[in-house]
């Protein structure tokens, strides 16, 4: 007769096994969802930014943080997985990308084998184009496809924040032997497709729905989305000029 410990452990040691290949099946099974339509993903992902974003952008930008924020989401059902914002009070590098990855790996999803795969599971949404700090963290993470709401220029010319570009260009863009002036500025900052991930605009997005009084509509709240956050920067900006202590050089 074998000690009623040993069979006790057996059953243990099946049922973990048991979870864990359901587990793994399950995720499996999700990384198969038939692709989400492009409606259906643009208004997911500003929902996205109404519900989870935006009341925890209106707090940083407060407290001195910029107005960037990230969601993680499902790509079963385009559900929020993780959501943080840019926390440049307590450091610089804790853009809200950067913020959400690591929200994401060492505090929603500690455990590697319950942990949505990044390839498979998710995909990454930026309210705004993510600089080359963030473009590195998302590529080392392992998220191959993600969105954004407002391009650099963007950021740039509606938000005076000018240093996603800046620093592109700066310090990555190198002019090639014989290469003119002009030839050089018409070069792309970075590629949005390659072996690393895809990356569009909800902008680019809306333009392949199909049915006309949807791309109007998605149009309509992509340009709703915008007033809130011109609302959200006249406080970031307000708080520079009011001296709102941050811990990054470039505010």
């Amino acid at each position: 007769m074998k000690p009623q410990g040993s069979l006790q452990s057996l059953k243990t040691c099946r049922g973990s096994s048991l979870t864990y290949l359901f587990i793994r099946h399950t995720m499996a099974t999700s990384s198969e969802a038939t692709p989400q339509s492009p409606s259906n993903l643009v208004s997911s992902l500003l929902k996205t930014i109404e519900d989870r974003i935006i009341p925890l952008t209106r707090q940083g930008v407060s407290s001195g943080s910029k107005l960037f924020g990230a969601a993680i989401v499902s790509r079963t059902d385009l559900t929020a997985l993780t959501v943080a914002t840019n926390n440049e009070r307590l450091s610089p590098l804790l853009h809200g990308e950067i913020n959400c990855i690591q929200q994401f790996f060492t505090v929603d999803y500690p455990n590697p084998e319950t942990r949505p795969d990044p390839r498979k599971d998710c995909i990454f949404f930026a309210t705004h184009e993510p600089c080359s700090l963030c473009l590195s963290g998302i590529t080392w993470s392992g998220f191959n496809e993600f969105y954004y709401l407002f391009t650099y220029e963007d950021s740039r010319d509606l938000f005076s924040i000018p240093y996603d570009i800046d620093i592109l260009e700066q310090v990555f863009r190198v002019k090639a032997e014989g290469e003119s002036e002009d030839h050089l500025k018409k070069r792309q900052l970075y590629n949005r497709k390659n072996k690393f991930f895809t990356a569009r605009s909800l902008a680019e997005v809306v333009e392949n729905v199909n049915d006309e009084d949807d791309r109007a509509n998605l149009m309509k709240d992509i340009n709703r989305m915008r007033g809130l956050y011109n609302g959200l920067s006249d406080v970031y900006q307000n708080g520079k000029k009011g001296g709102v202590a941050s811990s990054s050089v470039w505010t």
